[in-house]
């Protein structure tokens, strides 16, 4: 086979490689971060209830129940669409979601 056939193999190759270790690490790390983001979130949930029940705040317990419903309904009816760069880069993105979500599993 000749260099110039063996090329776009080569180019497609390298993007998946990269694409999978970049997912990979990314997922890894970002699992890491979620872990900490909710051990703190909980935290501060469990103080707020605390100091509502010992009687030092009060929570307006419908502003959450209406941000939790605008929250829910942006989700749920296409609020976030998928980034121009994912439907380009086929191979690159197939590789990095592969590599995120193994990242994800095994942070």
């Amino acid at each position: 086979m000749e260099a110039s056939t063996l090329e776009p193999l080569g180019t497609l190759l390298m993007q998946l490689g990269f694409g999978g270790g970049i997912g990979f690490v990314i997922g890894f790390a970002l699992k890491k971060l979620l872990k900490i983001i909710l051990v703190l979130l909980g935290i501060y949930f469990v103080s707020l209830f605390y100091l509502a029940h010992e009687g030092f705040i009060t929570i307006n317990y419908e502003k959450f129940s209406e941000l939790y419903e605008a929250l829910t309904e942006k989700l749920l009816h296409g609020g976030f669409t998928v980034p121009a760069f994912l439907t380009s880069h086929l191979p690159f993105a197939g590789a990095f979601i592969l590599g995120l979500g193994l990242g994800f599993k095994v942070g």
